[in-house]
């Protein structure tokens, strides 16, 4: 409209009027109307072959009009020139930017290669389109199964069998989980479980190398008792086991036996580093994936029948008051005369028995029930320092799967579920006898220099974990003045880590220090702190969700419509009778510890989800609920276990481009939260801790 020194006037289509300066403009034109021009520039720049375009460019730096006159004719006018323009702004693999309306060809090579790069892109997005279509149609290309738990849990972002799954999913309008088990990507839910369990943890397999068991070269005197264990009959990782002699005397010498392989397996071996690496048994119903191989094992399990190398606590107590007098530790061959097991002596081992009251038919009658005696002293003492009485209101349950037990599991097998009451008379033997070996064994680390691993807990308030440490401090939870883990070293590295500190005070006495494998401020003791913490958070995490499995599985096979259970917080509920809390439609505004009876309407086993709705009400609505023994910390953990499986996949991902945003965990009715996904189960809270 007018023109400046500098500026000029110029008036949109719209009809507004903006001041453009002189410096950024880059083509005057009378005719056509500014709208023609650029309606027909683009349809030419649509013809124009870059290629051909980039021959007759000029070599040197140029400007547009300078190629429209190359390409078009000497007399390219301002259609020509725009569509000149247009090409080589849309065509930065063959010109660069050299200025204000001025560009470059690229050098032949770098052009070359990104065509190369522009075919595979259109390659990949091809790939992308019939893996896509594929799965939309229910069947599943072999790429993505094979990257089935790659795609669902750590996804790249821009892998071609993500994207594949991302847009199949949108296309179809159907939850990736969903789409791929339709799609035959999920043949079974038992199978999904466990083989992303070993994707995430042992994504190399879980077989050993070949090793061999070090021998105990140590000459170590023979003990003078008649050692016995309790374990569950499928143990075969034997770590513990007690004796008791002097009874009748007046004073009773009590002890606690743990295999001893830290005499002979040493820092860095390659036993160590496979210990190392795996950092503790798993367990699951049916089957475990053990710390170390079964040779090893074999080599120092506490087996009945053997004259087994251990570390020994003898405590001196008085028979008639229990006063403790005196403890002390020995390296030594302890004979093994039985290994006892739970699952055949529960019923028989009972409070009566143990006590007097009814005739005690088992092995070692009389020593259990000096043990069971002792027991229940510790426990009290300890009580008296946690300032409340451990309540076990809940039983554990025992798994059983039927078949083989020597091949791993495989989905459909029956499982029975049994109840074993939390504090059962044998369980409470050897749970005390544990407390008070690592108990003991973390004071005596202590007053020798000698650091270890400890477990220690401020207080008993919510939200105050358990936390692993160097130092020993008190732990609330157990009532003790310090706690180790030196009691399971055949099933757990920081057990191993511990014993050989102990067998090193037990050796060298007040210069313990100086010999230990681990000295004080050691950086490799708080890297397997750091380490066990997360392998054993992930595997417990495992170990409930696939008893989770396995209790819906039970529900499934004994056609269980109706359950009984008690309220928790935002609806959800736990199970009277099975491990498993989930949510109940109407169960959400009643009072804490209500007695409900609910109804299953679906069960899921693909994202251990189950539906169910309250039935009825089984106590009196005005009376009060019963007293619950469960704080607001486990709450939040049943909240975080009765969640459905969490996925790390968006499917507002993009088709394509390589800015993808960051993952979202899914569930399979959509996102639930930005971020990581959380995992599909509550972490466990450790045995005896």
């Amino acid at each position: 409209m007018s023109e400046a020194e500098s500026s000029m006037q110029i008036e949109l289509d719209s009809g507004k009027r903006v001041k453009v300066k002189l410096a950024n403009v880059l083509l005057r034109f009378a005719k056509p109307e500014p709208a023609a021009l650029l309606a027909a520039a683009q349809a030419m720049a649509a013809e124009i072959d870059p290629d051909l375009a980039w021959q007759f460019a000029p070599e040197g730096e140029f400007h547009f009009s300078e190629l429209a006159k190359e390409y078009f004719d000497a007399k390219a006018g301002p259609e020509q020139q725009a569509a000149a323009l247009l090409c080589l702004h849309e065509a930065p693999h063959y010109f660069r930017r050299a200025g204000k309306g001025q560009y470059k060809k690229a050098p032949e090579e770098i052009v070359k290669a990104a065509l190369l790069a522009i075919e595979r892109k259109a390659q990949i997005a091809a790939q992308i389109e019939a893996w896509a279509t594929e799965l939309a149609a229910g069947s599943c290309p072999a790429p993505v199964r094979e990257q089935l738990y790659r795609i669902l849990f750590k996804p790249d972002k821009n892998g071609p069998e993500y994207k594949a799954v991302v847009e199949a999913a949108k296309r179809s309008q159907r939850a990736p989980l969903d789409l791929l088990q339709g799609a035959g990507a999920i043949d079974s839910p038992y199978q999904f479980h466990w083989r992303r369990f070993l994707f995430e943890t042992f994504p190399k397999g879980t077989g050993f190398p070949a090793l061999q068991a070090p021998e105990i070269k140590d000459e170590l005197p023979l003990a003078a008792v008649q050692a016995f264990s309790i374990d569950d009959s499928l143990t075969t990782e034997i770590d513990d086991a007690l004796s008791v002699t002097g009874l009748g005397t007046g004073e009773i010498v009590f002890g606690v036996h743990i295999a001893a392989p830290a005499l002979a397996i040493t820092p860095d071996s390659p036993v160590d580093k496979v210990a190392r690496e795996r950092l503790s048994t798993v367990y699951m119903p049916g089957w475990k994936i053990t710390m170390l191989p079964d040779a090893v094992v074999q080599a120092y399990t506490l087996i009945e029948g053997r004259d087994c190398p251990a570390v020994s606590l003898y405590v001196r107590f008085d028979e008639a008051t229990l006063e403790l007098k005196s403890a002390e530790t020995r390296l030594e061959r302890v004979p093994i005369a039985a290994n006892l097991r739970h699952d055949q002596l529960d019923e028989s081992v009972t409070e009566a028995s143990l006590t007097g009251e009814a005739v005690a038919e088992y092995p070692f009658a009389a020593e259990l029930a000096f043990c069971f005696r002792l027991a229940r002293h510790l426990k009290a003492q300890r009580e008296v320092v946690r300032g409340k009485p451990e309540n076990f209101n809940r039983p554990d349950y025992n798994f059983r799967l039927d078949g083989d037990r020597e091949t791993e599991p495989e989905g459909h097998e029956t499982v029975s579920i049994t109840e074993r009451r939390r504090g059962a008379p044998l369980d409470l033997i050897v749970s005390e006898a544990m407390i008070l070996a690592n108990s003991r064994w973390g004071g005596w680390l202590a007053e020798h220099g000698v650091p270890g691993i400890y477990r220690s807990q401020a207080s008993l308030l919510p939200g105050i974990k358990v936390r692993m440490g160097t130092r020993p401090l008190p732990h609330a939870g157990m009532g003790v003045a310090q706690y180790t883990w030196a009691t399971s070293p055949l099933r757990r590295y920081t057990d191993l880590v511990n014993q050989w500190q102990i067998i090193a005070c037990a050796r060298h006495g007040r210069t313990a220090a100086l010999a230990a494998p681990f000295k004080p401020k050691d950086a490799m003791l708080f890297s397997v702190i750091s380490s066990f913490d997360t392998a054993y958070s992930a595997y417990n995490d495992f170990q409930h969700g696939i008893e989770r499995f396995w209790a819906l599985r039970w529900l499934q096979q004994q056609g269980v419509a109706e359950l009984d259970a008690a309220t928790m917080k935002d609806g959800l509920v736990r199970a009277d009778t099975l491990p498993l809390v989930f949510r109940a439609l109407g169960c959400e505004g009643l009072p804490r510890g209500t007695h409900v009876r609910v109804r299953i309407t679906g069960i899921d086993l693909l994202t251990l989800d189950v539906h169910a709705s309250l039935a009825q009400r089984l106590d009196d609505a005005g009376a009060a609920p019963a007293a619950a023994d469960d704080g607001a910390d486990e709450d939040d953990d049943a909240a975080q276990a009765a969640s459905p499986l969490a996925l790390a996949i968006d499917l507002a991902d993009a088709a394509d481009g390589p800015d993808a945003p960051a993952a979202t965990a899914t569930d399979a009715n959509g996102p639930v939260a930005d971020g990581t996904a959380p995992p599909a189960t509550a972490p466990a809270a450790p045995a005896a801790d």
